[in-house]
């Protein structure tokens, strides 16, 4: 982390954004579900730790070739690490903020 704190322990990651999305990725549900980024439907799985330390998801376009995939490590300390797969964190960031479940999607205007 920087010394002024705005930084997450990546030290590349606002602390606001990554607030943003460990909130967004809390609030996903475990094991597998259906939904929608950016107008395709995904098939997501995530599975939690039994202590609570590791995050790991794993994302898949259903109509394309595209995927996501990271875990995310809790700190014995204050933060958490980022580990996306052969991808940026920008992007992994990018979906999770963006991906809705089926279960919570509004309908597409006409």
């Amino acid at each position: 982390m920087d010394d002024d704190g705005t930084r997450s322990a990546d030290g590349k990651t606002p602390l606001s954004v990554q607030a943003t999305f460990e909130d967004a990725l809390a609030k996903l549900p475990d094991g597998y579900v259906d939904g929608y980024f950016g107008n395709r439907s995904w098939g997501v799985t995530v599975k939690r730790s039994e202590d609570g330390k590791r995050t790991w998801l794993y994302g898949e376009e259903l109509s394309g070739t595209d995927i996501v995939c990271f875990n995310l490590y809790r700190l014995a300390g204050p933060g958490s690490i980022l580990k996306p797969c052969e991808m940026s964190s920008a992007k992994v960031i990018e979906f999770v903020l963006g991906f809705e479940p089926s279960a919570r999607r509004k309908p597409l205007r006409p």
